[in-house]
């Protein structure tokens, strides 16, 4: 009886025991869930202040701790768009919450433009991001900095839109342009590495001082570049909870494999850099924007030799992605839509071969008496948007607008997909629509090179170079289909072919002019030897 009491108490002492550690590993649990959850709590689900209280727009639902992170993991797989355009249906305004951010989609133009250009000087800010604006760009590229790190910064760029500036580049522009009208011409196979080319050399020779000389590994080496770096926006988790990167050392095994990529962008980056520095500190080194402004004594730039390596390789990078990419669109609208290539085509053949004896090229000058191809480049960007969604603008002091309540760190971000889709038949490719009076501003109407006080501070360069080529490729060239193709897949992240052509010159006279004007400017050997 002793041994059988005994025995009961032992497994009543045993389910007790079993049951305290349980209940002691329930406690813990719950008790690190409720910690982590504040941690990592979005800052409209804190406390706000006495008397206040937040207000957001609706928005899908999440999960714990996550919020909608497995959502933007799908929207960043949609090649479609179909999820972008989902976002729509909450409103105007979509509240999304991504880890330990909170972000405001903002889906009309309306609303783009009260709150990024109207209050601009609220929603300047960007939210930390210690993997993309850190261990891979090292605190460097203005893109996702801060204000107090990206005003410097922005500063210098700013000459960039000045109109002496663009009179300037304007020579250099139309040098490469008849470069790559050659480059088709003799090499038609490889149109993109032509778009890639002139691209690149143009804002290298702004940036750097001299025409392009470099290799097509050293070329596709700063595409890969721009790629990763692209690549690395929102893709680690911690840029999604940057409360972790307060860790120690030892306890960030992320850290190796995105230090690496940071290393390998810095390597890039010296090599383009470091003979330039040489040459201005030898006194030898041609006009340039890294000479005559970055550089330069009455400039008083406040960063040191890596800080002004960053803005001079971002501008390149920057400058040379976004050109290339939207040369591809046109050619996809090419095989598209024929009309609006037909109706540019009879527009400049108004101006520049209204005498059949006095055929040329395009020029700058061109630009007002072209409002038709104007409109095509602004219609190239909204039909296929490069940037389906703009860095996040976020709110640096509480904002009260329509009806809501926005605390300090929210983030307002572009759904480019919905805006640029906010017309009568999205899908077509109407440059007609642009037909405003707007034309020669890419940026009125359009916000596909952001907004407010941080507007890529390039764009009127970009606008008038996309104007040159365009120009004298519809004048030109002919594009035909040389395989199966999806239109609304791109594939701008490859250093291949994006997608098959068949470029053919567009007459005998036309090839003849474009050989003339190559010789002219001593371009022709380039345009037959390069790759």
């Amino acid at each position: 009886m002793d041994r059988s009491l005994r025995a009961s108490a032992a497994h009543y002492l045993g389910e007790n025991v079993a049951i305290s550690i349980l209940l002691g590993i329930a406690i813990v649990l719950g008790s690190s869930f409720i910690l982590i959850s504040n941690i990592f709590r979005p800052v409209d689900q804190r406390p706000p202040p006495p008397g206040k209280k937040w207000h957001l727009p609706p928005g899908p639902k999440g999960i714990p701790i996550f919020g909608n992170l497995l959502l933007m993991k799908s929207i960043r797989e949609d090649h479609d768009h179909k999820l972008y355009r989902d976002m729509a249906q909450y409103g105007e305004m979509t509240t999304l919450h991504l880890g330990s951010k909170t972000w405001i989609l903002l889906n009309s133009q309306r609303v783009v433009a009260e709150i990024i250009a109207k209050r601009g000087s609220l929603t300047n800010g960007r939210s930390p991001m210690p993997v993309a604006s850190g261990i891979v760009s090292r605190h460097s590229r203005s893109l996702l900095l801060p204000p107090s790190g990206w005003t410097e910064k922005r500063r210098v760029m700013h000459s960039l839109l000045s109109g002496t500036a663009l009179r300037q580049y304007a020579a250099w522009q139309e040098l490469e342009s008849t470069q790559l009208m050659a480059e088709y011409l003799f090499q038609p196979e490889t149109w993109y590495r032509h778009h890639y080319r002139y691209a690149n050399s143009v804002v290298h020779r702004i940036a750097l001082g001299e025409r392009l000389v470099k290799t097509g590994k050293e070329l596709a080496d700063l595409q890969d570049v721009v790629t990763h770096f692209v690549g690395s926006i929102g893709s680690s988790f911690i840029d999604w909870f940057p409360e972790l990167d307060s860790l120690p050392k030892f306890l960030q095994p992320w850290r190796k494999h995105w230090e690496k990529l940071g290393q390998w962008n810095h390597d890039v980056y010296r090599s383009w850099w470091v003979p330039v520095r040489e040459q201005i500190d030898a006194g030898s080194a041609p006009p340039s924007f890294v000479r005559d402004v970055l550089l330069h004594s009455d400039t008083k730039f406040t960063g040191d030799d890596e800080e002004a390596m960053y803005v001079a390789m971002q501008l390149i990078e920057a400058g040379s992605d976004t050109t290339r990419e939207a040369l591809n669109i046109f050619v996809m609208a090419a095989l598209c839509h024929p009309e609006a290539y037909q109706k540019a085509r009879e527009e400049v053949d108004r101006v520049c071969a209204a005498d059949g004896d006095s055929l040329r090229l395009p020029v700058m000058a061109d630009m007002e008496q072209m409002p038709y191809v104007c409109a095509v480049i602004k219609e190239i960007l909204r039909w296929r948007p490069i940037f389906p969604f703009t860095p996040d603008h976020v709110l640096t002091s509480d904002m009260e607008f329509e009806g809501y309540s926005f605390p300090a760190g929210v983030g307002f971000v572009i759904n480019g997909i919905a805006v640029c889709e906010e017309c009568e038949d999205a899908d077509k490719f109407k440059p007609e629509r642009w037909l405003d009076g707007h034309e020669t501003d890419a940026a009125h109407g359009l916000w596909q090179f952001g907004g407010g006080r941080r507007i890529c501070v390039g764009y009127r360069l970009a606008q008038r170079g996309l104007f040159l080529n365009i120009a004298r490729l519809v004048m030109c060239y002919d594009y035909a289909a040389a395989g199966p193709y999806n239109p609304r897949r791109l594939n701008h992240h490859r250093t291949d072919e994006p997608f098959p052509i068949k470029v053919m010159v567009r007459s005998e006279e036309h090839a003849r002019l474009v050989k003339e004007d190559a010789i002219r400017n001593g371009v022709l050997e380039f345009a037959k030897g390069s790759n």
